[in-house]
């Protein structure tokens, strides 16, 4: 299998950003030491568990202190952003770290209309994704389709492009612009089937990829023994209960583990259940054995792995699928 690693910066409770953001820093040296294939952060704005929101500046952090690894965003919303100034900084990213840096988009704002509201976009910014995409592409190639517009840095760098999505649109949209496709399927996995296989019946080759690519995502409770990770996976059910159905709450902090597993239990919380349904859970080999099974079902070229716990559990589990034999080549588009 080729695997990836998907980040989200998570601040975990009673830690600070700072701590997060250096937990990042460790996950990528240790997903580069064991040879994982890249590491992508995501954007999300206005989250307090989340710390990856100025993604190009923490790909930027992490860059500087690793070395070989392919780091990027899964992904950028493209939609919250001028394409020039994305080109701009990733432009950057790839001048001061040539053929390391991977560029995912996504059409989804990453957050709510309030919060998309102070970034300062229009609300019908994402009908324009697929002309962004086209534009930015033009950026970053040198062949820019806005007259006099130029990205510098960005021009000639040709950051590879991924599309990210959770239905048959970013499927199409991949397809017909001969791009990777990722499909979110660590929480978003009702249209992942369908999906993959829209892509690679339409797919049209272009410059940078002859051929179809997917990466599915997946969720990744590892631990050294199976009630371990049943232990975690529970912090992790709770986590996502609170965060999703108690999001605007004023007493989601309060909470106890007792009321949020009643939660879980809900019809509402069979729905937070049913967003991780695709997670690879156990030991090292039992986890090894589920992504392998994951990927043929899914039809992905790669699994990019949404890695559950601390900082010191989510190393340990590339530790454990690297010792378990889960890693494959690292190289592809």
């Amino acid at each position: 299998m080729r695997l990836s690693v998907l980040d989200l910066a998570h601040i975990a409770p009673g830690e600070s950003v700072g701590a997060a953001l250096q937990g990042s820093v460790e996950l990528a040296r240790a997903a580069e030491r064991l040879g994982y294939a890249r590491v992508w952060y995501a954007e999300h704005h206005n989250m307090a568990t989340i710390a990856s929101s100025a993604t190009s500046v923490l790909i930027a952090h992490v860059a500087a202190h690793t070395e070989t690894i392919r780091l990027g965003a899964g992904g950028i919303m493209l939609p919250n952003h001028s394409p020039l100034v994305i080109a701009e900084q990733f432009g950057t990213l790839a001048e001061l770290h040539p053929g390391r840096i991977d560029l995912g988009l996504g059409r989804a704002p990453g957050t709510d209309q309030r919060t998309w509201s102070a970034l300062r976009r229009d609300i019908r910014a994402s009908e324009r994704f697929p002309e962004d995409v086209v534009e930015l592409r033009g950026y970053l190639a040198g062949e820019s389709v806005v007259p006099g517009i130029a990205a510098v840095p960005g021009r000639g760098t040709r950051v590879p492009l991924t599309i990210l999505g959770s239905s048959l649109f970013g499927a199409q949209l991949a397809a017909a612009l001969g791009l990777p496709y990722a499909f979110a399927s660590h929480f978003a996995p009702d249209a992942l089937h369908q999906a993959v296989a829209v892509y690679r019946e339409r797919f049209e080759p272009s410059e940078q990829l002859a051929e179809p690519y997917v990466i599915a995502g997946i969720n990744a409770v590892v631990a050294d023994t199976r009630d371990e990770a049943l232990a975690l996976q529970r912090q992790v059910v709770r986590s996502r209960v609170r965060s999703i159905l108690l999001r605007d709450s004023p007493i989601a902090q309060t909470v106890g583990d007792d009321e949020l597993d009643a939660l879980a239990a809900s019809p509402q919380g069979a729905q937070v259940a049913k967003m991780v349904q695709y997670t690879a859970l156990g030991t090292g080999e039992e986890a090894t054995a589920t992504l392998r099974r994951f990927q043929h079902e899914a039809d992905a070229d790669e699994l990019i792995m949404a890695v559950q716990g601390r900082t010191p559990e989510r190393v340990r589990a590339l530790e454990l699928l690297a010792a378990a034999g889960a890693l494959g080549d690292a190289t592809g588009p």
